[in-house]
């Protein structure tokens, strides 16, 4: 059998951990009497924690030193990881499990390709860290996507070529990361954002196990 290579976003792709960054930037943002709302909250999907800081404090048009905003940064992920402490396999997002499942009887690589630098801990409560054969995240790598570096390492992390790794990304910039590292890329969400995918699902329910038999064929 084809093996391929399949590299999963985490944020909004197998778990939906984006409300509680939400929550933390707004905290933030409500101190610097920033408003911050769902809307803008897109802007930040895909990108690292100190670009997400600075693009709120555009929208704000306030200017920090860099010792407040290092102060900053370690106070929003400190607020995340207050919402970490309760999550179980109940924050997986509906049909993933299916597909990682479906994935591991079919002897599939399988890797994490995500920003976010607690990734492995967010893997470990919702108890699908042993799905995944490599892990690169945030703590891997130095270049935010649309830059296709942490998916170029979990390809070659699992010795296949980049033309046969398959990324499943919720992002603008994820889908663009992929396509730039001429890889396969799989939308999940909305089509007029993520036009630029191959393939666009609005969710993992509607992603079967057809698609997938299909993907490793190719």
């Amino acid at each position: 059998m084809n093996k391929k290579a399949f590299i999963f976003d985490l944020d909004g792709v197998i778990v939906d951990t984006a409300k509680y960054h939400f929550l933390a930037w707004q905290k933030i943002a409500k101190e610097l009497n920033i408003d911050f709302t769902l809307e803008h909250n897109e802007l930040l999907k895909g990108v690292s924690r100190v670009r997400s800081l600075d693009i709120i404090l555009e929208l704000g048009k306030v200017e920090a030193s860099q010792e407040d905003k290092n102060k900053w940064l370690i106070q929003k992920n400190d607020d995340y990881l207050t919402y970490l402490v309760d999550m179980d396999e109940s924050e997986i997002l509906p049909g993933v499990y299916k597909i990682l499942k479906f994935l591991k009887e079919k002897n599939q690589p399988i890797a994490l390709g995500s920003a976010s630098k607690n990734a492995r801990p967010i893997l470990e409560k919702t108890g699908i860290l042993s799905y995944f054969n490599v892990v690169v995240d945030g703590n891997d790598v130095t270049n935010a996507k649309p830059d296709p570096e942490v998916f170029l390492i979990a390809a070659k992390l699992l010795n296949i070529s980049p033309e046969n790794a398959i990324v499943f990304e919720d992002s603008v910039a994820g889908v663009q990361a992929a396509n730039i590292g001429k890889m396969t890329s799989v939308g999940i969400g909305e089509a007029s954002i993520l036009n630029e995918a191959k393939y666009i699902f609005k969710d993992f329910t509607e992603i079967d196990t057809d698609f997938i038999e299909e993907l490793i064929r190719k």
